[in-house]
């Protein structure tokens, strides 16, 4: 099992950046994708981007593509999510999760998930 922590979030005004960490306690051999994904009261969990380990190909979902960026640092064993132009409407707790299958916005495909990072943007 992975052990994911984030880190990064917090309260940015619009038009603002963040960038969120997802450092993970190892990357075994059947770690396929680590994908980002939020939440917000009442919501189901959405995919945001994603990145394939092993060829860092990149997904992103079509209401960040253009600005949000999705990077790996494989010998920190690091995600990264770095996020422009924020919008009141990216406010969610954010969650990365790692997965042995290929990159999905599906997230029972995600085996293992971090605590979660609070990113609340305020207009």
């Amino acid at each position: 099992q992975v052990q994911l922590v984030e880190s990064g979030g917090g309260s940015v005004q619009a038009g603002g950046s963040l960038r969120l960490s997802c450092a993970a306690s190892e990357y075994t051999s059947t770690t396929k994708c680590v994908g980002w994904f939020r939440q917000t009261p009442g919501k189901e969990r959405e995919g945001v981007a994603y990145i394939d380990t092993l060829n860092s190909a990149t997904y992103y979902a079509d209401s960040v593509k253009g600005r949000f960026t999705i990077s790996q640092d494989i010998a920190k064993n690091t995600v990264y999510l770095q996020m422009n132009r924020l919008k009141p409407e990216d406010t969610a707790m954010y969650y990365c999760a790692a997965t042995s299958w290929v990159c999905s916005p599906d997230a029972n495909q995600y085996n293992d998930w971090g605590q979660g990072t609070q990113v609340t943007v305020s207009s």
